[in-house]
């Protein structure tokens, strides 16, 4: 056996890789046109550079850049009539060139434009004098929030230098895309090395769709990097590790923590209930030790992510607004004043989401044969995200290296990352306005739909997977649960047997 920079484990022969241009249909036509499938005799590991890590890091890179030169153009600037510079945002620039980025009006909405501002510390009023009048704080969590302070300290300290003339607003936009750059590769590392014999498969998380659009459409990619961290920490058998960059990563989004969960059920079919706790563990104690010194200080500020998520209401890509907006339905609040919070809605979205929860639970603990950690960790957020009131469209990229692990069917994925990464132009013509030239907001409605559909068919062929492993592409090629560490290869000890499975199969 010889190791080598691909992501597999240091115990596993290059040889022993799942060649993608011999198992899947997409990649074996793509390869007609560089010579065909991998050889029979191909000499596979023998290349000192251009391993798979390294190309699938470059293409990373490339696309990436892609997707920075697709918001470069939301930081342009011009001279105004007093020889000032101005952010060029003028004739609704961020919808007609589809550029928006949250990253770009948060640099004075969250007042990190001014020197002597901290998050959660600093308050400020927002529509005085309105009836919408509120007090508001940053309203991001705390990793999050801390994240975007430093950047902007970063561009103020690079302005200081004095090496270039530039609006302050785009040194700390290119600052900040540096790093959630990073954090995407590093998604890409992770997800590569869990892959282990498919390390050809990070390929769609390095080059998706929705990495060209939403990269850089606001913060994400730090939660998707300490979540793909944690699953790579507990494939290796490193528990602890996995829970202090699972809670890491919770204190960014809150998604992370989602897969706790699906570690709960698989830890109890397999009798590994330590190594679930010692994870838990780590991870409550580390979103405890990155929240507790803020939420002390500045509890208010702390809270106001919380308050803010609590009291808004249904946002543009749910599927309650597209039922309102097509049906007329007043929601199940009816008609809310000014940040007035929609307990009913909260409260059913809570409930379907437990529901959901439940359903994932019973099929860990009734399958036939046990279900691999990806495939339940992307039920669970596609779950949340379809049946939560706020999906953002960059939230998008949450689901994209779970995805890859749970399903690696390269024509079905990059069918639904193209899908969904394509909401933005509808999203951005209706932003625009009818009155603009833009599209209506039924169009948007419809392209929801279309989206909130394809999710719903990949979690269909998932749960399919789980109760037809022989279709499932890494246990047809030899694999048990590459990130499932400890559960790799577990025996059962405690399985729920489905009531018609009993009738079929009973008990001697």
């Amino acid at each position: 056996m010889q190791s080598d920079e691909t992501g597999d484990t240091d115990s596993l022969d290059p040889t022993e890789r799942v060649a993608p241009t011999r198992t899947g249909p997409l990649a074996k036509s793509a390869a007609g046109t560089i010579g065909g499938p991998l050889g029979r005799h191909a000499q596979v590991g023998r290349q000192w550079f251009w391993t798979p890590l390294r190309i699938a890091l470059l293409i990373g890179v490339l696309a990436l850049t892609v997707s920075w030169f697709g918001k470069a153009a939301c930081i342009q600037q011009y001279t105004n009539d007093q020889g000032q510079f101005e952010l060029d945002w003028r004739t609704a620039r961020p919808y007609i060139a589809m550029c928006y980025s949250d990253v770009v009006p948060l640099y004075t909405a969250e007042q990190l434009d001014k020197p002597d501002t901290f998050p959660y510390k600093t308050s400020w009023i927002d529509d005085e004098g309105k009836p919408t009048q509120q007090t508001r704080y940053m309203e991001y969590p705390v990793v999050t929030g801390l994240f975007q302070w430093i950047n902007a300290k970063l561009a103020a300290g690079w302005l200081d230098l004095g090496l270039l003339s530039a609006l302050p607003v785009a040194v700390y936009f290119n600052i900040t895309a540096f790093w959630l750059a990073l954090a995407w590769l590093i998604t890409v590392w992770a997800t590569m090395r869990t892959a282990r014999r498919r390390p050809w498969d990070a390929i769609l998380v390095a080059a998706s769709p929705l990495v060209l659009v939403h990269a850089f459409t606001n913060f994400d990619a730090l939660a998707t990097a300490a979540a793909a961290a944690g699953m790579l920490a507990w494939a290796r058998r490193k528990p602890v590790l996995a829970g202090v960059l699972i809670g890491f990563g919770g204190a960014a989004k809150f998604y992370p923590l989602f897969l706790l969960g699906a570690l709960f059920v698989l830890c109890l079919r397999t009798g590994k209930l330590r190594e679930w706790q010692r994870t838990t563990v780590a991870a409550l104690a580390t979103w405890l030790a990155v929240n507790a010194p803020i939420a002390w200080q500045y509890p208010e500020g702390w809270w106001e992510f919380f308050r803010r998520n609590t009291a808004r209401a249904a946002d543009t890509d749910s599927i309650y607004n597209v039922i309102s907006g097509f049906s007329g339905w007043l929601g199940f609040d009816g008609p809310l004043g000014p940040w007035e919070t929609p307990a009913v809605l909260n409260t059913v979205t809570a409930i379907l989401f437990l529901i959901a929860c439940a359903a994932v639970g019973w099929m860990a603990l009734s399958a036939p044969t046990r279900p691999r950690l990806a495939q339940l960790g992307f039920l669970l957020v596609a779950s949340f995200l379809l049946i939560n009131k706020v999906w953002s469209p960059q939230y998008s990229l949450w689901l994209v290296p779970l995805a890859v692990l749970a399903l690696p069917r390269w024509k079905i994925l990059l069918a639904w990352m193209a899908v969904d990464a394509l909401i933005w132009v509808p999203r951005m013509m209706y932003y625009l306005g009818v009155d603009h030239k833009g599209l209506p907001v039924e169009w948007f409605l419809g392209a929801v739909v279309v989206r909130d559909l394809v999710v719903i068919a990949v979690c269909a062929v998932v749960v399919y997977e789980i109760y037809h492993p022989e279709r499932d592409l890494v246990r047809k090629f030899g694999d048990d649960d590459p990130a499932g560490g400890v559960l790799d290869g577990a025996d059962d000890k405690f399985r729920l047997k489905a009531r018609r499975a009993a009738r079929l199969h009973p008990s001697p």
